[in-house]
């Protein structure tokens, strides 16, 4: 089985035969991380719990963000833990110890949590106990949370292959089936079910939507072309978090592209000159994307317009941006949780989460932000009128 590899054997890698895959959050440059900005703190932020969910991600760049649904907070780790957790509380509901080398997940739907794992399943449990239902064997390591829609389960591969599964029984419905390159970031990019369609982001540049029903495809656009004379030149990954917003789908490409497509057709209404495997966040008519050097840009969603741009956390591995009020939130690889005026882009608190940085982006639902560290420590934290 193919396995990611430290970056440091990139050029070894890249004239072997087979794939490998690197991650890791905000893909830093070289270079030491800028120095913590100095400003006023006007914002109050204040941790409101804190709880262990297992043993984290490592490093290993895996997709297992945690999921809200219902006032509960759904987590695992790499080490097959699985865990519901209140989300006003940080009480555990339950915690389930499967000992599954997870991968991917947890996806969500009324009554099931999805989990995809490293030796190419795919494992259904029951939402309100963690009961398993199901476990369906596909091609290979699952890289991204398992979506679902219509009563179908979608999961993609690290081999390049997408799977429709029956929700109630893991029964395989189809498979669609796309090449991938040699070296890749991982390849880990979210699916996006809508409207009867789903939306996938691929390693070599491209988005494919494909009919829920039957898997078979509707366009293919490619955002960016994998050019260059090294492997290492050519990655061109899809970022990690697709949007659709109206008919809008906004993406955005490890090598130096955001676009903006018609969902119905894949035609390219618009794209910025910006690099970034973590994807995009939409508020409104906002856009706020994380740039793979550490520069934190806010864009006119409707047109791709700079609406201001900071360069002040340069080599600082920023996870992908949430909105929280009027506010715009990044986390670093050191740990900082960064708040910042979504209007204007000044900064307005900073808080300390841990030291090793985070396992995904910041998860902000209503009057909280919910924060993933790399060890496993789950935090809420509210901030100004939500104190």
């Amino acid at each position: 089985m193919r396995r990611s590899l430290p970056l440091t054997l990139l050029l070894a890698v890249a004239l072997l035969p087979g794939c490998s895959w690197i991650k890791s959050w905000g893909d830093p440059e070289p270079g030491d991380p800028a120095p913590l900005v100095e400003f006023e703190q006007s914002l109050e932020v204040r941790r409101v719990w804190s709880t262990s969910v297992g043993d984290g991600m490592g490093r290993a760049g895996l997709n297992m963000s945690p999921v809200f649904a219902s006032g509960v907070l759904f987590v695992a780790d790499h080490e097959g833990r699985l865990v519901a957790v209140d989300a006003e509380t940080g009480r555990k509901n339950w915690e389930l110890k499967t000992e599954q080398p997870f991968s991917g997940g947890p996806g969500l739907d009324d009554d099931h949590i999805y989990m995809g794992t490293i030796d190419g399943r795919v494992i259904a449990y029951d939402r309100s106990g963690g009961a398993e239902l199901w476990n369906a064997q596909v091609s290979s390591e699952v890289l991204s949370p398992p979506a679902s829609g219509d009563g179908i389960v979608v999961v993609r591969c690290i081999d390049g292959r997408v799977f429709g599964l029956d929700a109630v029984s893991g029964r395989r419905l189809w498979i669609h089936d796309r090449d991938v390159p040699l070296l890749t970031l991982r390849g880990n990019a979210d699916l996006l079910i809508r409207g009867g369609f789903v939306y996938v982001g691929y390693d070599d540049g491209a988005v494919v939507s494909l009919r829920l029903s039957d898997g078979s495809q509707v366009w293919s656009q490619t955002i960016v072309s994998p050019e260059g004379r090294t492997e290492l030149d050519r990655l061109a990954d899809i970022g990690q978090h697709m949007v659709l917003i109206a008919s809008d789908l906004i993406v955005s490409s490890y090598k130096s592209r955001v676009v903006s497509l018609a969902a119905d057709s894949g035609r390219l209404l618009w794209f910025k000159d910006i690099s970034s495997s973590t994807g995009v966040v939409v508020d409104r008519t906002n856009l706020a994307v994380s740039e793979k050097n550490g520069d934190l840009w806010m864009l006119d969603r409707r047109n791709g317009s700079t609406l201001w741009k900071v360069d002040q956390m340069t080599n600082r591995g920023l996870t992908r941006p949430a909105f929280y009020g009027n506010y715009v939130v990044v986390g670093d690889k050191e740990g900082y949780l960064h708040w910042l005026d979504s209007d204007i882009g000044s900064f307005v608190a900073r808080e300390r989460a841990g030291k090793d940085g985070f396992a995904a982006a910041p998860l902000s639902v209503g009057t909280t932000l919910y924060v993933l560290t790399l060890d496993g420590e789950l935090m809420a934290y509210r901030a100004g009128a939500a104190l």
